[in-house]
């Protein structure tokens, strides 16, 4: 065999005489695994065990194509870094030459080609810089390259003799077998998603009940044409408003509009997750990462993958945890815990809180950078007194609710009962309203025969008139100038907003409680009020 510096020379030998005797036992124990159960690991394994029974290396690593990198596999004789990493063709002309190929490929002694594992080698990491052999075969499956195996060996000659026929038959029989296991990759991680999949569907559906939004007047109206404008988006949303407001039921709207519709929209509540599962319930993780993780489990970005994931109170998520969050959403990238390998996900990112995310990030406790990719589009849903309107709408249709879940008969609201829901203030939103409505279907029926009709009154109600919460004390029009109702409202407001800060010595947050408001619910009056920049 001819040697020249820098030159790839193919193997070209061909005498039964070179062909190791166990050959073809190993290439029939090979066809024989392609059939066998076994998991991607075992099989790369053993694959690598039956190459060196043909080629004796004492470094060989087996890589997948994917695009325009090698990703390895399998390795032996490598350090564990060796594994860690993809490996560019164009930055690796050894393997780019590999995969150029028909047949197996000797390396000449002195070839100037950089060896791509130079310097990690377990035995001796830096063998590979002095002169040794090295091989490589393309790996095929279906006419298509899939991958590459390498060889390397510390003795110069161990390769002189190797049959090119027996090579060429390992790699077509090694590009099935890496074939074959990532198809059985990705059939149990599609099987693994769909049932996750679906059991999150339940949940969604048992919490949600597919419920509309609900209401008639101008707050409602914007709401459905903000949404309507960013569903057919991909970009990120974010959800604000007070608890109960339906900021859920927003999330759901807008995954509904989108072309994502198809798939599911998976529900994570950030304010449930203990900062010890929080990472792994996000990204996942392999079998034997921490205690008790028995086995790999997928996080719910890989649940989402092409869907949409919803973000639930994103302002109670750890600060730990942040970044990584904030490197999925920049780079689709998303790493199980323990595990060396990346993961594509394409997920619509749906986030929502009611807290006052600017006042947090400017407290430290919340990433400018995963606010500012966040909040791309944000969507304020209005709280229930800013669309009274929409009380008897809604109380109407919680109370139909009720009934059909009970089995009542024929149910209506009194008229003094819908005055007096209407005029409330509802500090708990839609939610509350539904709660104070099931109360009072449930007192009405009580005692009642099955079928009969039933009337709510004010005495199956448990909400003050007026307000359910004490306002401060004030006299009207104390101080105010004439004007407009609208004018003189919004001055009473800056009064007392003003009063309660100074009482407060301008602590916001304690100001809020004083006013009997969320904090930021209290920053969002103050800044439309003209009292914040």
């Amino acid at each position: 065999m001819r040697m020249t510096a820098g030159v790839v020379v193919r193997i070209t030998t061909s005498s039964s005489e070179s062909q190791r005797p166990d050959a073809l036992e190993v290439l029939l124990d090979l066809a024989t695994d392609l059939t066998a159960s076994l998991g991607a690991l075992d099989r790369y394994g053993r694959l690598l065990a039956a190459v060196r029974r043909l080629v004796p290396y004492d470094a060989a690593c087996l890589l997948w194509l994917q695009g325009d990198e090698l990703v390895p596999l399998a390795a032996h004789g490598l350090v564990p870094a060796a594994l860690e990493r993809p490996y560019p063709r164009h930055r690796h002309p050894r393997l780019d030459a590999i995969l150029r190929s028909p047949s197996p490929l000797l390396f000449p002694h002195d070839s100037v080609l950089p060896d791509p594992f130079d310097g990690l080698l377990t035995a001796d990491p830096h063998a590979l810089e002095r002169i040794h052999a090295c091989l490589g075969c393309a790996l095929t499956a279906d006419g298509e390259v899939v991958g590459a195996l390498t060889a390397d060996a510390l003795d110069p000659d161990a390769f002189d003799g190797l049959d090119a026929r027996v090579l060429a038959t390992l790699g077509a029989l090694a590009g099935a077998a890496i074939r074959t296991a990532s198809l059985i990759e990705a059939l149990e991680r599609k099987a693994e998603r769909g049932t996750r999949v679906a059991r999150e569907l339940q949940r969604s559906a048992d919490e949600s009940g597919g419920a509309a939004i609900l209401g008639t007047g101008g707050a409602i109206a914007a709401l459905l044409s903000e949404i309507s404008v960013v569903a057919s988006s991909d970009l990120p949303v974010l959800v604000t408003g007070e608890t109960g407001v339906g900021k859920e039921l927003v999330a759901r709207h807008v995954h509904a509009g989108s072309r994502r519709r198809e798939e599911a929209i998976i529900h994570v509540n950030c304010a449930a997750l203990p900062e010890s599962v929080a990472e792994s319930e996000l990204f996942g993780h392999v079998a034997g990462a921490f205690t008790g993780a028995v086995r790999d489990r997928a996080g719910k970005f890989e649940v989402a993958d092409g869907g949409s994931l919803f973000l639930d109170e994103i302002g109670e998520l750890p600060l730990s945890l942040q970044p990584k969050l904030l490197r999925a959403l920049q780079q689709g990238e998303i790493q199980r815990i323990g595990s060396d390998r990346l993961h594509r996900v394409d997920v619509r990112i749906i986030a929502a809180t009611n807290r006052d995310l600017i006042s947090e990030v400017e407290r430290g406790r919340f990433r400018a950078d995963l606010y500012h990719r966040l909040a791309v589009y944000p969507i304020r849903v209005p709280a229930l007194r800013e669309r009274r309107e929409d009380i008897p709408l809604l109380a109407t249709h919680f109370a139909d609710s009720t009934r059909r879940r009970l089995g009542l008969g024929p149910l209506r609201l009194g008229e003094d009962v819908r005055e007096r829901l209407a005029a409330a203030d509802w500090p708990g939103n839609v939610r509350e309203l539904e709660n104070v409505v099931n109360r009072a279907v449930l007192r009405a029926a009580a005692g009642r025969p099955a079928g009969a009709p039933i009337v709510v009154g004010l005495a199956h109600v448990d909400v003050a008139p007026g307000a359910t919460r004490e306002e401060p004390p004030v006299s009207a029009g104390e101080g105010l100038p004439g004007g407009p109702l609208r004018e003189q409202v919004e001055e009473l407001e800056r009064k007392l907003i003003r009063e309660a800060v100074e009482r407060c010595g301008g602590n916001q947050a304690a100001a809020a409680r004083e006013l009997g408001m969320h904090r930021a619910n209290l920053h969002h009056l103050s800044r439309r009020l003209g009292l914040k920049g």
